[in-house]
This record gives C-alpha cells, sequence and structure tokens, in this order.
C-alpha cells in the first residue's frame, strides 16, 4: 500500500473527525472516524500498516482532543495490529465478516482505552454499558459503510462512465 494512501486517509479521518463528525450524530454517540480508517487500512495492508497505522492517527487524535496524549494512540495501535493480524489469517469480504471485524476492533478499543484511563487514575469514568453498545453499533456500521463504498466505488464509475459514453454514441447517430 503507497505511503501517500495511508497518510492521506489518516489526514482525511482526522480533518472529517474534527469538523464533520460532531455533526453526523448528536447526542451521547460518537463516530470515531480514526479508529474506522485504522481497521480498514490494517485489514487492506496487514498488521505492521495497522500498528503504524494506529499509533499515528491514535496519537494525533489525542493531541486534538485534549486528553492524555497516549492513551488513543496505544489503544489504536492494539487494535490495528490485532486488526492486521486477524485479516491476514481469514479473508473478510463479506457484509457479516466485515460489521463482526468492526465490532470486535470497537470491543477491545473501547475495552483498552477506558481500561487504560481507569487504571491511570486520572479521574476517567467507564460510561455506561448502553453507550458503549450504542458507540460500537454506530462505528461499525459506518465502517461496513464506508468499506463497501470503497470496494465497489471504481465498479460503479466505470459503469457511469460506459453508461454516458454510450449516450454519448446514440446522441451522435453512432451504433454500438
Amino acid at each position: 500500500m503507497k505511503v501517500t494512501r495511508v497518510c492521506g486517509t489518516i489526514a482525511l479521518a482526522l480533518v472529517l473527525q474534527t469538523t464533520l463528525a460532531r455533526f453526523v450524530i448528536g447526542g451521547g454517540f460518537r463516530v470515531d472516524l480514526i479508529l474506522i480508517a485504522v481497521v480498514y487500512l490494517a485489514l487492506t495492508a496487514g498488521p505492521v500498516t495497522g500498528l503504524w497505522v494506529g499509533s499515528v492517527g491514535g496519537i494525533a487524535q489525542d493531541l486534538l482532543s485534549g486528553g492524555i496524549v497516549g492513551v488513543s494512540g496505544l489503544a489504536k495501535t492494539i487494535v490495528g495490529f490485532l486488526v492486521g493480524v486477524m485479516g491476514t489469517q481469514f479473508i473478510v469480504v463479506e457484509l457479516l465478516h466485515g460489521f463482526l471485524v468492526f465490532l470486535v476492533a470497537n470491543l477491545a478499543h473501547s475495552v483498552c482505552f477506558h481500561g487504560l484511563y481507569v487504571m491511570l487514575g486520572s479521574g476517567g469514568t467507564v460510561p455506561p454499558l448502553s453507550a458503549m453498545l450504542g458507540e460500537m453499533l454506530i462505528n461499525s456500521v459506518v465502517g461496513v459503510m464506508l468499506m463497501q463504498l470503497i470496494t465497489l466505488g471504481p465498479d460503479v464509475m466505470a459503469r457511469y462512465r460506459i453508461k454516458r459514453a454510450n449516450m454519448v454514441r446514440r446522441r451522435l447517430g453512432y451504433r454500438n
């Protein structure tokens, strides 16, 4: 995987996370686009990329969020590496498999993230189980939707170009 693509994905996720994510879903649930990017890149590129993307994306998120620097970085590094290893062992192409991978990755991230805050004794409290489950479900659904969009996007664009070229030919009077 090209370094520019990985850096661009993380940069885009950070920009969208800091600007648009608060407007997407109101209430107590939030979408963690950096975690979704880490899981997607770890699935498609392997454990080493998942490890690096998790650490860079998590630390950048820590720096922008104002929390303890390194907690999210460590949690996303662990998740990125484990998802990368899982992605090399199993073929994850179907929607249900992708959803389960995103769900387990979100669960592991929540356990690591909140566990580290509690262990550090920084006054962090564990959110209610319903809030964690809601956030896990939202992140999993958004992750699977984005994964499908990225996977099917080039094919849809190719069909659109062919259809448009055929319409132009018909207008100009050419036969297929």
